[in-house]
């Protein structure tokens, strides 16, 4: 267990240090590491993990640890991955902090910053399509897909209720599909 926990606490720190940019910054490195390299969740459970992660309090890919650590090592695990997850940017945030705040009048750090955001959102857009490849299946899920984007393109609400919205859709459709099966 113990073996488990550590390496629950080096993976995450190991996105942790990684990532610049801010909680979706981090879901394409957290996908590479908990899908692609160590199997710990599939595509759709990290899907699931991001949802709720998204929708409850806190940083979504923190959110996230937290999920994947109780899967694999119950409470004990979650609490390991979460730490894991925010211990190396606070050290680093704390570090450069001063920094930061010192220097960044200056236009090259200015522009430095500028650079990275773009580079976020491609990895961010990246993630996405990853993430759509393995939660849309069907012609529903581009329905659904399709719903979310505009009501959240057009309206300016809560992404919680989205992500009830497309809840209840998808356990309506699926309450449909058993029902028509039989």
């Amino acid at each position: 267990m113990m073996k488990k926990l550590v390496t629950l606490f080096l993976t995450f720190a190991k996105v942790g240090v990684m990532t610049f940019g801010g909680g979706y910054a981090m879901l394409p490195i957290l996908q590479r590491e908990v899908v692609e390299k160590k199997g710990w969740v599939t595509e759709e459970e990290l899907a699931d993990y991001f949802a709720i992660g998204q929708c409850t309090p806190g940083v979504i890919a923190v959110n996230t640890a937290t999920f994947v650590g109780q899967k694999l090592a119950g409470v004990a695990g979650g609490i390991v991955a979460t730490l894991g997850m925010v211990f190396p940017p606070l050290i680093i945030i704390s570090t450069l902090a001063e920094v930061i705040i010192r220097y960044a009048h200056l236009a090259w750090v200015q522009h430095a910053f500028a650079g990275i955001r773009v580079c976020v959102c491609v990895l961010i857009f990246n993630a996405v399509l990853k993430l759509g490849r393995s939660a849309i299946r069907d012609a529903w899920g581009w329905v659904i897909f399709a719903a979310v984007l505009a009501a959240s393109l057009l309206l300016d609400l809560s992404p919680v209720l989205y992500v009830l919205a497309a809840g209840v859709a998808g356990a309506v459709i699926g309450a449909v599909r058993r029902r028509n099966a039989k």
